[in-house]
C-alpha cells in the first residue's frame, strides 16, 4: 500500500525559505510522478507542481514559478519541495500525492489516489 509522509513545515517570515520532504513507501518511486498540493484556510485544495518519473517538473500554479522547485531522490525514496521567497499567501497545509502514473497529467486533487497527511506552512511576520 502506498504511503506518503510530509515533513519540514513550520513558521517562516515573508521572504524566507522552507524545504519540505515527502517520504514514500509501498511503491517504487522511480516509476511514478509525485504531485504537491496545498490547501489554504477556507479554500479548496489546489495543485502546486509535480515531478514526473523522468525528473521533469510541471507547474500547476503560475504564482510559484521562479520561487518553488521540486526534486526527487529515488534511492532515498523522497521528493523535496524547495520554497523560496515565501509570501503570506503561500500559507497552507502542503500535501504530496500520487495517482501512480509516470507523468504529471492531472492537477485535479480528486484524481490522486494516495495522500500524505500534510504539513503546515505558515508565512507571517
Amino acid at each position: 500500500q502506498a504511503q506518503l509522509v510530509e515533513s519540514g513545515g513550520g513558521l517562516v517570515q515573508p521572504g524566507g525559505s522552507l524545504r519540505l520532504s515527502c517520504a514514500v513507501s509501498g511503491f517504487k518511486l522511480e516509476y511514478f510522478a509525485i504531485g504537491w498540493f496545498r490547501q489554504a484556510p477556507g479554500k479548496e485544495r489546489e495543485g502546486v507542481l509535480c515531478i514526473n518519473s523522468a525528473d521533469r517538473s510541471t507547474y500547476y500554479l503560475d504564482s510559484v514559478k521562479g520561487r518553488f522547485t521540486t526534486s526527487r531522490d529515488n534511492y532515498k525514496n523522497t521528493v523535496s519541495l524547495q520554497m523560496n521567497s515565501l509570501k503570506p499567501e503561500d500559507t497552507a497545509v502542503y500535501y504530496c500525492a500520487t495517482d501512480l502514473v509516470a507523468d504529471c497529467d492531472d492537477d485535479d486533487p480528486g484524481a490522486m489516489d494516495d495522500w500524505g497527511k500534510g504539513t503546515l506552512v505558515t508565512v507571517s511576520s
